[in-house]
């Protein structure tokens, strides 16, 4: 088989060292901090984020520097690597993707990139399974069905509180931000495959608990149930967090979950407040997510 190299990057909530230790390479978004350049989960982490949302500090997120994407790829080429197979932030947030193609060209290096429609836990699953079915002796073919199979179905839905953040930072319009707190709607946001991985508006609701409710029902109408993994991600309210994880798993039985700081690069735009539930089927496959390696 050629000599492939896993590549992600800090959407999947990790940082570069974490990946090292299983043999994938990773690559830290870019966040603008009042200014002042850093790197996600490098020089930045979520609780960071929540600091600085606290304390209003205007922030930005970009994709990796195109300098440290170039200079992975070239040191894959030199280090005999035939070519990458990456799966970073969707596309909808982000030109990661894009930017590690036109490196791996550069490099002659064959390239095959997969959208998961998302971040966060799915990404992170999705490129530890792809190395270890390669490893395993699957072919790319077999593995890009896997993920699709996994992907699909897989759902990333976002309630958020502050409105008026979304709005400055331009993921809100003005006329919905104003609508929203004069009639105290709660917006039920979500990002998949089926929106190209873009936050688009799953439903409205008037309180946070019939929100709660919407998303509960959402995951059912997927088809969530034992065997599925639901994400529980929040931006500085681990309790409210702890709450609707316990909501969840009353409502839907034999699922596994967890509890996680929203990463960074979703944070930044949310604002404080937010929930975030991430929800898939990991076809019998464990999932490894140990924050404590990070």
């Amino acid at each position: 088989m050629k000599k492939l190299a896993f590549v992600t990057d800090s959407g999947s909530g990790f940082s570069k060292a974490y990946w090292e230790k299983e043999g994938i390479y990773s690559v830290p978004l870019q966040l603008d901090i009042n200014g002042q350049s850093a790197e996600d989960y490098e020089t930045v982490l979520p609780a960071d984020i929540v600091e600085n949302l606290k304390q209003q500090v205007p922030m930005k997120t970009s994709l990796p520097s195109l300098g440290a994407i170039e200079d992975l790829f070239e040191e894959l080429k030199a280090q005999g690597y035939d070519g990458v197979f990456a799966i970073p932030i969707c596309q909808g947030l982000s030109g990661t993707l894009n930017a590690m193609e036109l490196a791996a060209r550069n490099q002659d290096l064959e390239f095959t990139g997969f959208d998961t429609g998302s971040t966060a836990v799915l990404q992170a699953y999705c490129i530890r399974r792809a190395k270890k079915m390669y490893d395993a002796g699957k072919d790319i073919s077999e593995i890009l069905e896997f993920l699709n199979k996994v992907c699909d179905k897989a759902d990333t839905i976002l309630l958020v509180d502050d409105l008026q953040h979304m709005k400055r930072g331009g993921r809100l319009t003005a006329s919905a931000a104003l609508l929203g707190g004069l009639l105290k709607i709660k917006p039920v946001l979500h990002d998949n495959r089926e929106t190209d991985g873009k936050v688009d508006v799953l439903g409205k609701v008037r309180t946070m608990s019939k929100a709660q409710g919407f998303v509960i029902d959402r995951l059912k109408a997927l088809g969530a149930g034992p065997g599925w993994d639901v994400t529980v991600a929040h931006v500085g309210v681990p309790q409210p967090a702890e709450a609707y994880a316990a909501r969840i798993r009353e409502a839907i039985p034999g699922i596994t979950t967890r509890i996680i700081d929203l990463v960074s690069a979703v944070a930044v735009h949310t604002g404080l407040g937010c929930l975030a539930v991430q929800a898939f089927d990991p076809q019998g496959e464990p999932i490894e997510y140990d924050l404590t390696k990070a």
